[in-house]
């Protein structure tokens, strides 16, 4: 698939419906892409040539059926409202019921936290005592409700929810930062801002000690083919999502660039769907992807949320 620019016109789009767009875009994006897990690049292509794309299911994942990247961000969607702010250890509480679970896919990293035993403020600390690793995407996976919460805070305060969340499950500041900025570029373009143009300007409020390599992965002349690390890592599935925003134009295009990329797809996709989602606004989400779309809550109750449900907690969460 060619891909061309999106277009820099304003766009009149409501930010309510922006918000939708966010937080359901970025489901849409986790399960679209879930069949294509660790395949390789140009797969979604192969399987769909004329560009359109279905949600079809494979590699033990059902047609529309979302991922741990969708149900970490409803279970942290959900402590958000039913506390009325930000509560770690209420949700790192959710984090550790749902991962004793036995959830159908969980990231090693946040799995050897969420089952340590160890408090929730140490939880993640300890683990990167020990491993020296923990700059995984699994904290960008979740971001886009928590997003959407408290995007009409501000910067400062939207910044400081992504670092604060982040780090229940990952101990590298890496992961803190760039969840912080995945949360300010969602916040401008809900505003109906350009979050592209903004990436200068964020990348200021960035720790001065992780603002090179962001810097680098954020430019606009990187290309995912640029990354010299997996896309499971935070810099280039972050990176990988601008770059997606950045050669498209339009939702649908978004999500094909990225899933095309191979690797993660579905945290790749998520995060890509959330910030594009974000631009385009939930009009821009074709049906044939939201009609399928569900999400279930291991160790929550034996709910299924689909598009509805989905769409009643983003306009809860964006107030």
């Amino acid at each position: 698939m060619p891909l061309t620019p999106r277009p820099t016109a304003p766009d009149p789009t409501p930010r309510t419906d922006r918000a939708l767009g966010a937080a359901v875009g970025s489901a849409v994006g986790d399960a679209l892409g879930a069949p294509f897990e660790f395949g390789p690049p140009g797969a979604f292509a192969a399987r769909f040539p004329d560009g359109a794309g279905e949600m079809c299911g494979g590699g033990g994942w059902d047609p529309g059926e979302a991922t741990d990247d969708t149900q970490m961000a409803v279970l942290i969607a959900e402590s958000l409202l039913e506390r009325g702010g930000l509560e770690p250890p209420d949700v790192f509480d959710r984090f550790r019921r749902w991962a004793a679970a036995d959830p159908k896919d969980i990231g090693l990293q946040t799995e050897q936290v969420l089952t340590s035993g160890d408090p929730w403020d140490l939880a993640a600390p300890l683990h990167y005592q020990r491993s020296g690793r923990a700059a995984g995407n699994g904290s960008l996976m979740r971001a886009a409700t928590p997003a959407v919460y408290f995007a009409a805070a501000g910067r400062e305060a939207t910044m400081s929810a992504g670092r604060r969340i982040a780090a229940l499950t990952h101990g590298d500041a890496a992961a803190w930062e760039g969840t912080a900025v995945l949360h300010e570029l969602i916040r401008v373009a809900l505003d109906g801002g350009d979050p592209l143009a903004a990436v200068p300007s964020v990348l200021g409020d960035v720790r001065e000690d992780h603002r090179p390599r962001w810097a680098t992965v954020l430019d606009p002349g990187w290309h995912p083919d640029d990354a010299t690390e997996f896309n499971g890592a935070v810099w280039p599935c972050l990176g990988s999502a601008l770059w997606a925003l950045r050669t498209t134009d339009s939702f649908e295009a978004s999500l094909a660039a990225a899933i095309d990329l191979g690797g993660d797809t579905d945290t790749v996709a998520a995060v890509t769907g959330a910030l594009t989602g974000a631009v385009y606004g939930f009009a821009a989400i074709p049906r044939r992807w939201t009609g399928p779309l569900h999400v279930t809550l291991p160790g929550h109750g034996d709910r299924v949320l689909r598009t509805p449900e989905l769409v009643r907690l983003a306009e809860r969460l964006a107030g």
